[in-house]
């Protein structure tokens, strides 16, 4: 590259923009391979090279990153698994059944582990802001959440932060 070289350019892309990045070069030193890897390559390709490998390796980097475009539909806590799309989940592999509504609590949560919840804010999540109703059922709901999990398992997933509401532990 005539204004600056392969690794630093690799370096400058990914201070922008996170795509596959796969090196085709004639330098056939492992410190090469390891600086361009290191430097934010996703592969390192030594010339010459057969187009029909090169072609499959890109496919499969495109691959890799299409299925990071799209949210997982599962979610692991150690041996928990949370299934959005089936609205199920299990641990050790034993379904535990929640009402839909404790399953949305738990949905909620999971997917927001960072984020602290306000009773009125797992309300107005549920049954929007017009629901005639008293956010002290979610109190209720957690409750009966934390049962169905201690029943299968000794973590505690769900903590009460004093003053202020829930937040998934997992």
């Amino acid at each position: 590259m005539p204004e600056m070289d392969g690794f630093s350019f690799c370096k400058e892309i990914r201070s922008h923009i996170n795509v596959p990045i796969v090196f085709l070069s004639a330098k056939t030193d492992e410190d090469s391979k390891v600086e361009g890897l290191a430097a934010g390559g996703d592969d390192y390709l030594i010339k010459p090279v057969s187009l029909k490998e090169l072609s499959y390796r890109v496919e499969a980097h495109l691959r890799r990153e299409q299925r990071k475009t799209f949210p997982s539909k599962v979610a692991f806590f150690g041996n928990i698994a949370i299934h959005y799309d089936e609205k199920n989940v299990s641990v050790n592999n034993q379904s535990i059944p929640f009402t839909k509504t404790e399953f949305s609590i738990i949905e909620l949560l999971s997917k927001n582990s960072s984020t602290t919840f306000s009773k009125d804010e797992i309300y107005d999540y549920l049954w929007g802001y017009d629901k005639d109703g008293d956010s002290n059922i979610i109190t209720e709901h957690i409750r009966r959440i934390r049962k169905k999990f201690r029943d299968v398992t000794d973590r505690e997933l769900i903590n009460t932060v004093w003053g202020q509401g829930y937040k998934w532990i997992g």
